[in-house]
């Protein structure tokens, strides 16, 4: 606990009583001695805090000396404040540019611009760490190597040392509105007890003395170039006052001895010993209820690395530390979407705490040197203000895998969570034990989460990289299949991938298998939405139950839940889901309030519909998701002008020409009425077509495996192409084809098998070698002549056909 320290300023004849005070017994505060010093001659700064060891930092170089400048600029202001206060810096900018140029010379030079930036995330990251030492040499001490496999030498402190020192670097704000705090008074240090010192001046003229120096280009002591070894003697000592001779007290002095004793005590009483108000967070204040089982953000962790292209592998040590936590159905873990936004930011955990309505923030940093590695992580309570654990992580990228597993086990253990036995060994779990692959795996990650078109492409191709050195990497072979389903199935993006978009969406499949050995929650969720657009409904639900089943935090996989819930023509529960998803990814609303208007839209509630989409398009215009329904909604409502305008951003996503059958596929409704609806509106928009003109793959139009195996096995079918040229393909009762026609490849054999209600058809020459799967639906306005009696409704569309025979 810290507490307030009092400063008693006594006059001569109280000077002379304090030892009689002391006699009596009675502890009074020393006056002479401030308890920090900050030396702009030798540019170190001095500690002598009560009860500690004291000891001296010395800034040793020109951009380290730049560092001191700026705590000597915060202290300053502070002291002319005369309160404890953040410093904005914005205001003092032509000031730090002079210190920058001068000062931090050509090692500590920085875009004018960029400066505010490099300062807070030094103040953040860098100066508070007393143990690494970054930007000082602690005088009087060695560098020692601690523990196997430590990266470097660190100084030795205790933890209360270590928390006392990092303390005292306070931030508030943004890059455009930073502000600073040497927060001496949470280490019950008084405004009196810093001072700054250069040449024979103090504090406030010290300062000006010094800037003055710099704007003369004469600096009255030089400014070191070169690191020092002997310490200089202070110009303010810190030993202790000489004792004075006691003079005899007349009986009067007694008496306003007594009395000023009386005063400081009470004084002391009521501010000595109340603790200073920790910076905690707000139950009243969080924008979302705070639940009753432990809540957790994890903020992105701070590349302390040399090297600024590690910062894709720092990110994926965040991710995966979320991804770990939010498998364990005991945790309410903030999605990584939203943690992230905080990325580069100057931000308090009670803020953090009380913007995404969490009790517990998990932050720290990663150095990555060669094949070492370093994690530092602190974990702290916000409502509290205390940290329930800070640990350092030592090993080489071989025992990363193990680094992680300590600070997810020392998280669950802090929170006191239980883990069934398959939460056990999901947070063990990684995929791979091969570190290269999993750098890949990383890699590819971090181009997916850019979220376009180009880095969808690059995201597939480190995966693909990932999968080849590691065969058996189930989890790398889920999020390609994600990659590949994103860039098929999102609007635009397919231009990023550099195969057929009809391949690609084969390889989801393909790869889904391979996924499948050892699945994740990612591939039960891409197999969910296969199994959707395939019409496959109850499927689709138990796949992203499975998900959820292991990834019970993961957004995308409520959203996907609620996804698959509104086509099946269960809007209200896809509700609950996405306020779920919103929960946990508080950041990035727009996304599921589109889905919460396509529940309102399936239920008939069309302008709570159209004002949900419309908030999304206000949050996020890039996000076009939105103008797909708002084009069907404007038409029915009239409002015909904005339904044009909506359709015709809709429809600058597509390479093709757009035709209501082919809108229609990716609109896979269980609910005929809902599925008109939608039709009835977009072709009010604008789109040509009639309300009825698509294929109806609906519920009781669908084949069942034996109807199929009946119908078309031992038959021969023809129907158009997507390029209207007319194909054949008759099939035996065993399910081997031959198919002529139009297209690449005029004549080709294969063989079909049944599985479930679906036909999986592998080709010799065409497919690209890989099986595809698609239901079978009858389709009751079909007419011979149309060749459109029937439908298939496979990975990569609808083909209809009919029986010759």
């Amino acid at each position: 606990m810290v507490y307030r320290a009092i400063i008693f300023r006594p006059s001569l004849p109280l000077r002379i009583s304090r030892i009689k005070a002391q006699a009596m017994g009675i502890k009074m505060a020393e006056s002479s001695r401030p308890s920090l010093q900050i030396d702009l001659n030798e540019f170190k700064l001095h500690l002598h805090l009560k009860g500690r060891t004291p000891f001296i930092l010395h800034f040793n170089s020109p951009s380290r000396s730049f560092y001191l400048s700026v705590i000597s600029l915060v202290v300053n202001e502070m002291k002319k404040s005369g309160k404890n206060k953040s410093i904005p810096l914005q205001e003092h900018l032509d000031l730090l540019a002079l210190l920058n140029e001068t000062i931090g010379g050509a090692a500590g030079s920085s875009q004018r611009e960029n400066l505010l930036h490099r300062i807070y995330t030094k103040w953040r990251d860098a100066l508070p760490n007393l143990e690494d030492a970054p930007l000082f040499k602690v005088e009087g001490k060695k560098k020692k190597e601690e523990g196997d496999g430590a990266i470097g030498k660190v100084y030795s402190f205790t933890d209360a040392e270590k928390d006392g020192w990092a303390n005292l670097f306070d931030y508030m704000g943004s890059e455009e509105n930073v502000r600073l705090k040497f927060a001496i008074d949470k280490i019950g240090v008084g405004l009196n007890e810093i001072s700054i010192i250069f040449g024979d001046y103090r504090n406030g003229e010290a300062w000006d003395q010094f800037i003055a120096s710099l704007k003369r280009g004469k600096e009255k002591e030089p400014v070191p170039m070169l690191e020092t070894t002997v310490p200089g003697p202070l110009a303010v000592p810190f030993s202790m006052p000489q004792k004075p001779k006691i003079s005899r007290l007349s009986g009067y002095r007694w008496v306003i001895l007594v009395a000023v004793i009386g005063i400081v005590a009470g004084v002391i009483w009521r501010l000595y010993l109340r603790p200073v108000p920790t910076e905690v967070a707000s139950v009243d204040r969080m924008k979302y209820p705070l639940p009753e089982s432990p809540s957790i953000a994890v903020l992105p962790f701070v590349n302390m690395s040399e090297d600024p292209k590690q910062e894709y592998f720092v990110d994926g040590i965040t991710d995966d530390l979320i991804t770990d936590l939010s498998r364990i159905s005991g945790l309410l873990v903030i999605s990584r979407n939203s943690s992230f936004t905080y990325k580069g930011k100057p931000v308090k955990a009670k803020h953090v705490a009380e913007d995404l309505g969490v009790r517990y923030i998990l932050e720290g940093s990663v150095r990555k040197a060669g094949e070492e590695i370093r994690i530092n992580a602190q974990l702290i309570d916000a409502m509290t203000g205390h940290h329930l654990w800070a640990e350092r992580y030592d090993g080489t990228m071989d025992r990363v895998f193990a680094l992680q597993d300590k600070v997810t086990q020392n998280i669950v253990t802090a929170l006191a969570v239980k883990l069934t036995g398959s939460e056990k060994d999901q947070m063990a779990w990684k995929g791979t034990n091969n570190v290269k692959a999993y750098d890949l795996f990383l890699r590819g990650r971090s181009h997916y989460l850019r979220y376009t078109p180009e880095d969808i492409g690059k995201a597939v191709q480190s995966y693909k990289n990932a999968t080849e050195i590691d065969p058996n990497f189930a989890r790398a072979f889920g999020e390609l299949a994600l990659a590949l389903w994103t860039g098929t199935y999102v609007v635009g993006f397919w231009k990023g991938l550099d195969i057929n978009i009809n391949e690609a969406r084969l390889r989801v499949r393909e790869y889904l298998e391979l996924a499948m050995k050892n699945p994740s929650a990612i591939a039960h969720h891409v197999n969910g939405m296969l199994y959707l657009f395939r019409r496959q409904h109850d499927k689709a639900i138990s796949e992203q139950q499975r998900a959820l089943a292991l990834d019970p935090n993961d957004p995308s996989c409520n959203l996907g839940m609620g996804f698959v819930m509104n086509f099946s023509g269960k809007p209200r529960t896809a509700i609950d889901f996405f306020n779920r998803a919103l929960r946990l990814d508080p950041h990035n609303p727009a996304r599921y309030l589109i889905q919460l208007g396509i529940a309102q839209f399936c239920l008939g509630n069309l302008e709570e519909a159209a004002t949900l989409m419309e908030k999304a398009q206000r949050i996020n215009p890039d996000l076009t998701g939105w103008a797909a329904w708002l084009s069907s909604i404007y038409g029915l409502l009239g409002r015909e002008k904005e339904a044009r305008q909506a359709l015709e951003i809709y429809q600058k996503g597509w390479t093709i020409k757009q035709k209501l059958p082919l809108v229609m596929f990716f609109f896979p409704f269980k609910d005929q009425s809902v599925a008109n609806r939608y039709a009835e509106g977009i072709i009010k928009a604008g789109l040509p077509g009639t309300p009825s003109g698509y294929f109806p793959a609906f519920p009781e139009n669908q084949l069942t495996g034996d109807e199929i195996r009946r119908l078309f096995f031992g038959a021969k079918l023809t129907g158009f192409g997507f390029d209207g040229q007319q194909w054949f393909l008759d099939r035996k009762s065993n399910g081997e084809f031959a198919w002529q026609g139009g297209g690449p490849v005029y004549a080709d054999t294969g063989k079909s098998r049944i599985e479930g209600d679906m036909v999986c058809s592998k080709w010799q020459k065409t497919n690209w070698g890989i099986e595809s799967c698609g239901t079978f639906f009858k389709n009751p306005s079909g007419t011979q002549e149309g060749k459109n009696m029937y439908f298939s409704c496979n990975d990569w569309g609808i083909v209809p056909f009919t029986l010759v025979r």
